[in-house]
């Protein structure tokens, strides 16, 4: 089955009748056993009540006794169901009531027992929307019948899998690691059934950490035929039709710039920017975006393959594609070819003041292509520039210098921060995942571009929401205060004196000032990386909100990756269904009309400007397409975080024996944290081998305390380690103390 029963479910909305021939067409059932597993997927849900059949339709039975969760299990077989709404309560699940789910599956979970104050509320699993593990890694194992066994890695998976061999022998597989993938889940007291796709290795350390990290997060390396087929169907050659629909901006000097992997490896450039003057002497700025859309339709093959990717995710050496190589190649906004794309275009006064824009679809011509580190030796060597780079380089200058440092300065204003750190190459030109500007401290052309990226999101999600057009928005919660307790500690304890403006409150403003005061002590990159931390992701929503890291109140939304991000893509739709299928009037016989293109036309509106079936549609679409989108970036964002442990764990393999010199930034009652500085790498001091003293935790002062010898072990203490062992796979780091540490005070001396 090529769907989840999430993606079918999500075809029921407001009650109403859906037919079994709209559904195979909308998941993109084509084939016979397709269709046959559709039948049976609504057969089996009408059975158990979530669907009900009326004159041979379907419909939604709503329950508000079920919620739609995801299932987080522990190694100790604790599992609870996590509600997508904030600060909804954890729902605990017993094994006895999982229905064979597994940890990350999404399940309707019903609620048996409601919570107290000092419980959480419990509940059963009633369906399994979506397996989040349709493969695995593990080793294997062979039974004493001859049989073979595969035991998962991750020990938040509480079973283990009979291997079929599938007509190969899995004698060369026994105690190795290996990529499985799932072929049937656990059915009552069967256990689940797996073949083996992939032998990775002995151990997890002859693995590669791509291949490690691409199979635990079930990221395919390949695309279907179908998919490749639809890719190379796709031309290159643009209809003289379709330029005369379009802004003609060939004649204007534009150039794109990317990072030196992206030309060399994925050929994929999203982004140009174009740079004038008016008459009047303002600015005239054109960010333009690849236009996706005009080439791959959202119910295509290509487009159902983007839907369930969701997002590109660079794993180093390789980048997780939504589109294939063929694509990328067509769409790209190369040097010297007409390209078509949707440009953003701003008037900026001189003052840095945005007087008008628009969005319009247009045809571009990029005259050249730079990288970062190009044109940053252009910048301090321009005495050696070729002379036809001159008029380039005088558009690129200010366009850093004047427009984009303008951009940065009112974002700061408004209470904005940057977070700077080492060797960060982010693969999205705006915030990326992680909600906040992230700047090198050698390349820090990639943020001052941000900039500029980051003020066209601004503007495509205040246009549409000035149009009241069905949008998908970004917005990036508020941190937690207590993600922050250790940190504030931490750099109080360097002298630093942080606190919130507000208590219990957090706002950028904190954030902004907490960066500033941590350029005054030498252990900043640490500060630096620790904040990071305390950062919940973006979220992907249809209501516009506050975005924390950009300290936005309202209406923020990505658009400038429609080629490596869905929600990306799905926005340049929006937009090109209001360009397409727009009311610029209330009727059609009313004189008066409005520039659906431009922020001229914003309070002016009072009908519904795209018409009713197709924004009924849209509506429809965003909504259904959120959670995935979320999951999805959770997914990237945790590959991500893998590759980056997997590297590190084993940059410090290579060190086991070595002494380094490191901070503490965490304290507990078995031991503490200490990031060694110059790697950004974390490891634990376990409080067994602290073997000079007995240590006792003190947690009003967050350290330990030798009983006899007054020796503490506090938040911001340097301290000699020595890397005692590393566990590869887990990211696990064990360190010793050789020095370091400080005199306890009485009151930390006392009992609590």
């Amino acid at each position: 089955m090529n769907f989840s029963i999430a993606t079918l479910l999500s075809h029921f909305v407001d009650d109403k009748l859906v037919a079994a021939k709209i559904l195979e067409k909308k998941l993109g059932c084509d084939e016979e056993e397709t269709v046959e597993k559709l039948q049976i997927a609504l057969d089996a849900l009408e059975k158990i009540g979530i669907l009900a059949k009326e004159r041979g339709k379907y419909r939604r039975i709503l329950d508000e006794e079920v919620i739609e969760a995801k299932l987080r299990c522990s190694s100790k077989g604790f599992c609870f169901a996590i509600q997508d709404k904030e600060g909804a309560d954890d729902i605990y699940v017993r094994e006895s009531h999982l229905s064979n789910s597994w940890n990350g599956d999404r399940v309707l979970v019903r609620v048996i027992k409601e919570g107290t104050r000092r419980r959480s509320p419990e509940g059963e699993v009633k369906l399994i929307l979506e397996r989040s593990n349709p493969s695995l890694l593990a080793t294997v194992s062979q039974l004493e019948d001859g049989g073979y066994r595969a035991v998962p890695l991750d020990d938040r998976l509480l079973f283990d899998l009979e291997l079929t061999e599938n007509g190969q022998s899995l004698t060369e597989a026994v105690d190795r690691l290996v990529h499985v993938s799932v072929i049937r889940y656990p059915i009552a007291q069967n256990r689940p059934l797996g073949k083996v796709s992939r032998i990775l290795g002995s151990d997890a350390e002859e693995a590669a950490d791509t291949d490690i990290v691409s199979c635990k997060h079930d990221l395919a390396y390949s695309f279907t035929d179908k998919v490749l087929t639809a890719a190379k169907a796709i031309s290159a050659k643009i209809p003289a039709a379709e330029i005369k629909k379009r802004l003609d901006l060939r004649k204007v000097l534009t150039v794109s710039i990317e990072a030196e992997n992206s030309l060399e490896a994925i050929h994929l450039v999203e982004n140009a920017f174009s740079l004038t003057q008016t008459e009047e002497g303002n600015w005239l700025l054109a960010v333009h975006i690849t236009d996706v859309v005009h080439y791959i339709e959202s119910d295509s093959p290509l487009g159902m393959e983007a839907k369930r990717r969701g997002t590109s995710i660079d794993l180093g050496d390789r980048i997780f594609s939504i589109f294939p190589e063929e694509v990328n190649s067509v769409i790209s906004l190369l040097a010297g070819k007409d390209s078509l794309a949707i440009s953003v275009l701003m008037t900026i006064d001189k003052q840095g003041q945005m007087l008008e824009y628009e969005i319009q679809p247009s045809v571009i011509h990029v005259d050249r292509q730079l990288t970062y580190q190009q044109v940053q030796n252009l910048l301090r060597n321009s005495d050696e520039m070729e002379a036809d780079l001159a008029p380039v380089m005088e558009m690129l200058t200010s366009l850093i210098f004047t427009i984009s440092a303008t951009f940065k300065a009112q974002r700061i204003q408004r209470g904005g921060f940057d977070i700077t750190l080492p060797e960060t190459k982010p693969l999205f030109k705006d915030e990326g995942r992680v909600g906040a500007i992230v700047s090198d401290y050698a390349f820090p052309l990639n943020s001052q571009l941000n900039e500029v990226i980051i003020v066209a999101g601004k503007l495509v999600a205040e246009h549409l929401q000035a149009l009241s057009a069905p949008s998908i928005y970004c917005i990036h919660p508020e941190p937690d205060p207590e993600e922050l307790e250790d940190l504030i500690k931490l750099g109080n304890n360097l002298g630093l004196e942080l606190e919130f403006a507000e208590p219990e409150t957090i706002t950028p403003q904190d954030y902004s000032r907490f960066t500033r005061k941590f350029d005054k002590v030498s252990a900043a990159k640490v500060l630096n990386y620790f904040l990071l931390s305390t950062l919940k992701s973006v979220k992907y929503t249809t209501k516009a909100g506050k975005h924390f890291g950009l300290a936005y109140e309202d209406a923020y939304t990505h658009c400038s990756s429609p080629a490596r991000r869905y929600a990306d893509y799905l926005t340049q739709r929006t937009l090109k269904l209001v360009f397409k299928e727009g009311r610029d009037r209330r009727t059609k016989q009313a004189k008066n009309l409005v520039n659906l293109s431009s922020n001229s036309c914003h309070g002016k509106i009072n009908w519904n400007v795209l018409p009713t079936e197709i924004e009924e549609s849209l509506e429809f679409e965003l909504a259904t397409s959120i959670p995935r989108l979320n999951d999805r970036e959770k997914v990237g964002e945790d590959a991500e975080k893998d590759l980056s442990g997997l590297k590190k764990a084993e940059k410090m393999k290579e060190r086991t024996g070595k002494v380094f010199e490191g901070l503490i930034t965490g304290v507990q009652s078995y031991g503490f944290f200490v990031e060694i500085e110059d790697l950004l790498v974390e490891g634990l001091v376990h409080v067994s081998s602290l073997k000079d003293d007995w240590y006792e935790y003190r947690s009003r002062h967050s350290c330990l305390v030798g009983r006899k010898n007054r020796t503490k072990y506090q938040l911001g203490d340097r301290v000699e380690v020595e890397v005692k062992s590393v566990d590869y796979y887990r990211q696990q780091i064990d360190l010793i103390t050789v020095g370091g540490g400080s005199a306890a005070s009485n009151a930390e001396l006392e009992d609590e």
